[in-house]
């Protein structure tokens, strides 16, 4: 090989090395996840999965541009707290979390570091944001419900059976979301003929012996609203249903699956996509303070046919048409 073409070709060569090394050595992001379930819990599973797939189509790899630390708390307030201040001290570079209560426990630990948030009510009322349009601060997201929606737990509870002339509402009475929904709920009840009672959801004991105590009266029906606390004693909310034939309705799908009767509420896996879309905004420049705070685009009805069946309930065909689940 001639020199001047043995020194074009080592220019070549190490002009091309600090691109192909670059490419090599790309900047992994990291992502911080803190999740109100257990960490076998197979709906968490399922919104885990639906978050991580829309990071993959966004360009994000997990192992190669991207880390996700996770924290599974049960639902427990104490775990909660813990686990938020262990993914603030790993500094990532942005935080996604579930409900309300999760959101709450996470800014008390951190202003700075970007929140995306998911399945959250009125996130200004509760002072997450100081506006839809531009929340102000490190979080945003997408809201679950407003409180107006309440009535319509009642509407559908009324449709499903329409004797019912009671209905306990469980309700996390620790955090704005709680007692707002409840207060909605509340509101509506005289349009239904419906008396509503709050039922807590501070252990399983109180929560089995309000129950049971409410269920010793007639015509009496169940509502329960979302919480950490909620999902966690969600099996013993569908066995003390079944146990006295309480007709419920459930805010998402998970209840169903696990033989609850009907749930009303938003796609809880739609969150999850959009939440993926707001996390590679955020990792790519932007501000939450500048992306709004959206609201549900698509909202799931599911029914357990099996459950109403055990119940002696018939399931009127109007509400079935609208059903975007149904188990039989």
């Amino acid at each position: 090989m001639r020199r001047r073409e043995f020194i074009t070709l080592l220019g070549s060569i190490v002009m091309a090395w600090p691109a192909a090394h670059a490419q090599q050595a790309e900047r992994v992001r990291r992502v911080g996840v803190l999740m109100p379930f257990a960490v076998n819990d197979s709906e968490a599973q399922a919104r885990n999965a639906a978050f991580v797939q829309s990071l993959q189509q966004l360009g994000w790899t997990v192992g190669r541009n991207l880390r996700i630390d996770y924290r599974w708390s049960g639902g427990d307030a104490a775990a909660i707290r813990r686990d938020a201040a262990e993914l603030v001290a790993l500094v990532p570079d942005v935080i996604l979390t579930n409900g309300a209560a999760v959101l709450a426990t996470m800014l008390q630990a951190t202003t700075r570091v970007p929140i995306v948030f998911v399945l959250v009510a009125d996130p200004v009322g509760a002072g997450f944001v100081d506006s839809l349009a531009r929340p102000g601060g490190n979080a945003t997201g997408f809201t679950a419900l407003e409180y107006g929606f309440g009535g319509k737990y009642l509407e559908l509870l009324k449709e499903i059976a329409p004797a019912t002339t009671r209905a306990a509402v469980v309700r996390d009475p620790l955090t704005s979301v709680g007692i707002g929904l409840f207060g909605a709920i509340q509101s509506a009840a005289p349009s239904t003929k419906i008396e509503v009672s709050p039922v807590n959801v501070r252990d399983a004991g109180e929560i089995e012996r309000t129950i049971s105590s409410f269920a010793r009266t007639s015509n009496g029906g169940l509502i329960v609203t979302a919480s950490p606390s909620a999902f966690a004693h969600r099996d013993l909310f569908i066995e003390l249903a079944a146990r006295h034939k309480l007709p419920a309705i459930y805010p998402t799908r998970e209840f169903i699956i696990g033989g609850g009767l009907v749930a009303y509420g938003p796609d809880t896996l739609d969150q999850y996509r959009r939440a993926a879309g707001y996390v590679d905004r955020i990792l790519k420049g932007e501000r939450p303070a500048d992306l709004p705070v959206q609201m549900p685009t698509n909202y799931e009805l599911a029914i357990n046919l099996k459950t109403a069946k055990a119940q002696g309930l018939t399931i009127p065909p109007s509400v079935l048409a609208r059903a975007n689940e149904v188990i039989e």
